[in-house]
């Protein structure tokens, strides 16, 4: 250590040489002011040429993360702490943050997106490894609203350009039944409402398969048609004690929300069950309704294609109808009936025959469907006759234009 001079600042001349981070700096030993910084190179080819520069503009400096990538990469990983993810899921999820944040096209979101972008990060790579989560669940732990997360997950896809698979449906109903509170016996769930948990997933996955067999799953929201699904599910499972329970009390005591459209699911659910029933011999006496059916859902399931084909008239079955010699003659039945056996036509018909298995956006739609007008331009071959009045509109150039008055002057 050698002294030099007197500190400009305290006076003091206790001035050392110290060696911090490798680099030599002059500092006053009383008061701690730096009076001269080190000067580092900052490569090999550097040194060749003797060029230094200050340490604190070396690039060996180590470069600090942003904050904002700190706080995402630290949500990352406590998302995957929470939903218990194996440590690959969380390495990936943080690569595509990285990704994410060095994207020039999420560099001016809005704060609130930046912080869902680290959700959207794991809620792709649990579906790329075909882990069941559902965009609820990382909403609910993010407090995100689901329409702001289904935009951000939407950008995320399309400018990383990942290919994110679909959520099966056994996977969802696996996934939604979970997060139910009816598999132990607590305060607010009375034992004659408690059901095992493998008993209700199955019984759910019948009558989920069922909805899809019947067109009542496609083009709707999977969650309503789950929940109506799992209601039926928890009922016949035990239906002296639960046959009471309505809808809305069964999802306030599983702790799920109760989506509107359930109700709905639940009604064409039923319809479906009964029109299976009446199939049955041995149920035909009973007269069965939307409230007793339940109980015999063990028995409908167990003999579902059976009954589905005997209750419902399916494509193969209104093909060969509609290629029967005399279908289409005058005077047939058919033609002597108008609307016969059109789907929209379906409650008229008798309860006990059979009506086309279709979805029922097509059996009972919502507006009378009107018939599209036949178009005129395939009849169209150009050499149509053009009045004097509608001329003007296909005229262009101004040559068109004196050319027509022209001939428009001549005698």
């Amino acid at each position: 250590m050698a002294e030099r001079g007197r500190c400009p600042e305290c006076g003091s001349a206790a001035l050392v040489e110290d060696s911090h981070y490798s680099q030599q700096q002059l500092v006053c030993a009383a008061c701690g002011c730096v009076l001269a910084e080190g000067l580092l190179t900052t490569a090999y080819t550097e040194e060749e040429h003797l060029r230094e520069v200050a340490y604190s503009q070396s690039t060996g400096q180590k470069e600090q993360l942003s904050r904002c990538l700190q706080r995402g990469l630290r949500r990352v990983q406590d998302l995957c702490k929470v939903l218990q993810l194996p440590t690959v899921f969380e390495e990936t999820a943080v690569s595509y943050f990285q990704r994410a944040l060095q994207h020039p096209c999420f560099h001016l979101v809005s704060l609130e997106k930046k912080e869902l972008l680290g959700g959207c990060c794991v809620f792709v790579t649990c579906r790329q490894h075909n882990w069941p989560l559902t965009m609820g669940t990382i909403c609910s732990l993010l407090y995100a609203k689901q329409e702001l997360f289904a935009g951000v997950f939407l950008s995320l896809q399309k400018e990383l350009g990942l290919s994110v698979p679909a959520l099966s449906l056994a996977e969802l109903v696996k996934t939604h039944l979970n997060s139910f509170q009816l598999f132990q016996h607590t305060a607010k769930v009375p034992a004659p409402f408690v059901e095992d948990k493998e008993k209700m997933i199955t019984r759910t996955m019948q009558l989920v398969e069922l909805a899809s067999e019947t067109w009542l799953v496609t083009g709707r929201h999977p969650v309503p048609i789950v929940t109506a699904a799992a209601f039926l599910a928890w009922q016949s499972l035990q239906p002296p004690a639960r046959l009471t329970c309505t809808l809305a009390r069964f999802c306030k005591l599983a702790g799920v929300d109760l989506p509107p459209p359930a109700h709905l699911r639940l009604k064409e659910l039923l319809e479906i069950l009964l029109r299976m029933a009446s199939q049955l011999a041995w149920l035909r006496v009973f007269k069965l309704d939307k409230k007793t059916v339940v109980k015999h859902i063990g028995d409908l399931l167990q003999h579902r294609i059976f009954l589905l084909k005997n209750a419902f008239c399916l494509e193969e079955e209104q093909q060969q109808q509609q290629q029967q010699p005399n279908a289409g003659s005058p005077g047939s039945p058919l033609q002597a009936v108008p609307g016969k056996g059109c789907p929209s036509e379906g409650g008229h018909q008798r309860e006990g025959g059979k009506r086309p298995l279709l979805p029922p956006c097509l059996i009972k739609p919502r507006k009378r469907l009107r018939t599209a007008a036949p178009s005129s331009a395939a009849a169209l071959s150009g050499d149509e006759h053009i009045s004097d009045s509608e001329i003007e509109q296909y005229l262009r150039s101004p040559e068109e234009i004196r050319a027509f008055r022209k001939v428009k002057a001549w005698p």
